[in-house]
């Protein structure tokens, strides 16, 4: 389907090199405007405490792995993401309608899975310099001592943490973005990039509510290093849960939940709203 085209669907789909770009300068754009915000949340739901992880200090700390991170892990979830929801929208056989929330949450799913690949190693690599784990260093230096200490497994530590927050995370936001995108829209007309903007903003912030104790779980498990107590090693979802309500309660599972939610509120607003900005911008450059 080509870009600006209406599918069955009643969907724009960008080409493959267009979603590729634009997904890229959408992503570096919510890190480098938002990076405070997610470091303050992280310190938040570290073990050791917020002001022992750094308090308000330092809060561009870890920026380093993010920059490089960043561009091909946005570029993978929306290049699988319209891949798979124009293949489901053509081939979607049964009772349900091309443009259903079950193709959403299918298309959003796998895009999480595969853009993690590149996602999760540089989440370790940034939340352990964002609470000085290894004390003040540079991104290459952290990224070091991860493999040295625990191997190449060290850098997909939370890996199955990341996908349980994850899956659930867009399997609520895309829906809610495609339709709270589709009523802002003139039916047979695209939407525009506030309309797209907006639908993100909200979508994201109910998603990114109602996910943080998967959160605070993955950040737990990132956080941890090898070391000598089983306590330390034993980064299991089941029993990195038990030990967050053993050491905090119940609330210890909405740690963080203020600055997450305004974090990825805005963060959605200009994620996709960026996104959909970059989409029109190449299809107005000629071939």
């Amino acid at each position: 389907m080509e870009v600006g085209e209406v599918g069955a669907a009643g969907l724009f789909a960008p080409r493959f090199s267009t979603a590729l770009m634009a997904g890229a300068v959408s992503g570096m754009s919510v890190d480098f405007l938002f990076y405070p915000i997610d470091t303050l949340k992280t310190r938040m739901q570290s073990a050791q405490g917020f002001w022992k992880a750094g308090g308000f200090a330092g809060v561009y700390r870890g920026m380093g792995s993010v920059a490089v991170g960043s561009a091909p892990g946005a570029s993978i979830f929306f290049t699988t993401y319209e891949s798979m929801k124009s293949f489901l929208s053509k081939n979607w056989y049964g009772d349900r309608p091309a443009n259903s929330a079950v193709v959403h949450m299918l298309s959003a799913s796998i895009a999480e899975v595969s853009a993690c690949m590149v996602r999760v190693p540089t989440e370790v690599v940034k939340s352990r310099q964002q609470t000085s784990v290894y004390g003040r260093i540079s991104s290459v230096t952290a990224f070091r001592n991860v493999v040295a200490g625990e191997g190449v497994a060290g850098l997909y530590r939370g890996f199955s943490g990341t996908i349980l927050r994850e899956i659930p995370f867009t399997c609520i936001q895309f829906p809610l973005y495609e339709y709270f995108k589709h009523t802002m829209t003139t039916p047979g007309k695209r939407s525009t990039w506030w309309q797209a903007a907006g639908a993100g903003s909200i979508a994201g912030s109910i998603a990114a509510a109602l996910t943080t104790p998967l959160d605070v779980i993955k950040t737990r498990i990132m956080l941890a290093k090898m070391g000598t107590s089983a306590a330390e090693v034993d980064t299991r979802i089941c029993t990195t849960l038990r030990g967050i309500v053993h050491q905090g309660g119940l609330g210890a599972l909405f740690a963080g939940i203020v600055p997450r939610t305004l974090w990825i509120g805005l963060g959605g607003a200009v994620f996709l709203g960026t996104f959909d900005i970059t989409v029109k911008a190449i299809q107005t450059v000629p071939a």
